[in-house]
């Protein structure tokens, strides 16, 4: 199996001696792993590249190594490209050269919905199977979409461990983003609806919903506001990275450590310090690991025929089990994972 990376300063090269690359390809010197830029053993027919939204971010390494780990099970050649920084623009290279050189399959983590389409079909009319991970294009340009989690799963994950934390009464608030956060929103929309209309949470009342607008110290002082106004406050949910990561950093600090639980949308790097001290107990968003290992045995049963990409279409997904592919050519991984104590040392994104 070959895994290689390459990033934008090579995109010129690659363009202009596609057809050179193309018969050695697999013969880099490069040695290692994905994460390092390496090559692992193996090959075979099926050839896959991965193009994140960009190189260097901590989440697509993640993702890079799970879509590693199902390419040295399937027996792939896999690479990972990918621009220095996130824009539709940078990405487009590396779609055409993708085309160009007749890989069997593309897993993108699309940076515009729209934008990338042009190149995307250029690749498809070259038999180049199209999967979307993480962030999807226009559902015509692609073969499928691996989506991570659904708005309701989310929404009901949120309650579930907040109700756990809290005991399953009392009041909570809600730390969201801005109030015109269209996936905010809908999370907001249907944990209030949930909290109505769910026997199991009928003792616990959403006293307030604020708004930190994605800003740390906003985030930081409604936090801050939100105990002062709700003595009696015992748990804050923030589906969102930001703001729960502001109002852990005040809770550390505060007398309502221990006191008051938080919950919500958070990645493992910024959460760590406040899960090890105490001042949170376990929050949520997704594994991305199982997210890249998931669309890269998507691309494998597209391109063996295995699937069309039509809604029914079930496939192997080695460890994680069989899918099903939905309405829009959506594939969904699953409920958002929970981290805690026990494995938020395992991630690094």
């Amino acid at each position: 199996m070959k895994i290689q990376k390459r990033s934008t300063a090579l995109a010129a090269i690659l363009l202009t001696a596609t057809f050179a690359f193309a018969g050695c390809g697999s013969d880099s010197d490069d040695g290692g792993s994905a994460s390092d830029g390496g090559s692992g053993g193996g090959g075979g027919d099926l050839s896959i590249t991965m193009l994140p939204k960009n190189l260097g971010n901590a989440y697509f390494d993640t993702s890079t190594d799970g879509a590693e780990k199902a390419a040295t099970e399937i027996g792939a050649e896999f690479e990972e490209v990918g621009p220095d920084t996130a824009s539709p623009d940078a990405q487009v290279s590396y779609i055409n050269t993708v085309a160009q050189q007749g890989k069997s399959a593309l897993i993108l983590s699309a940076n515009d919905p729209d934008a990338l389409c042009d190149a995307i079909d250029e690749a498809r009319s070259a038999d180049v199977k199209v999967v979307t991970f993480d962030a999807d294009t226009n559902p015509d340009c692609r073969d499928l979409f691996i989506n991570q989690a659904t708005a309701e799963g989310i929404a009901a994950k949120q309650l579930e461990l907040i109700s756990d934390q809290i005991g399953g009464k009392g009041e909570i608030a809600i730390l969201s983003a801005s109030a015109n956060a269209t996936n905010q929103n809908a999370w907001i929309d249907m944990m209030e609806s949930e909290l109505a209309d769910n026997p199991d949470y009928a003792d616990i009342e959403l006293v307030d919903t604020v708004y930190g607008d994605d800003e740390d110290q906003k985030s930081f002082d409604q936090t801050e506001a939100l105990l002062q106004n709700h003595p009696d406050l015992k748990g804050i949910i923030s589906p969102t990275t930001v703001g729960i990561a502001a109002a852990a950093r005040y809770l550390s600090d505060s007398s309502s450590k221990g006191k008051v639980a938080l919950t919500g949308l958070g990645t493992p790097n910024q959460m760590r310090e406040y899960v090890e001290d105490g001042t949170v107990t376990s929050f949520a968003l997704w594994n991305p690991g199982d997210l890249g290992y998931l669309a890269t045995f998507a691309a494998a049963a597209l391109v063996d025929g295995d699937i069309t990409g039509a809604e029914g279409d079930s496939f192997d997904a080695g460890d994680l089990g069989t899918f099903e592919v939905g309405a829009d050519g959506v594939v969904l991984l699953g409920e958002p994972f929970t981290f805690d104590a026990d494995n938020i040392g395992d991630f690094d994104f």
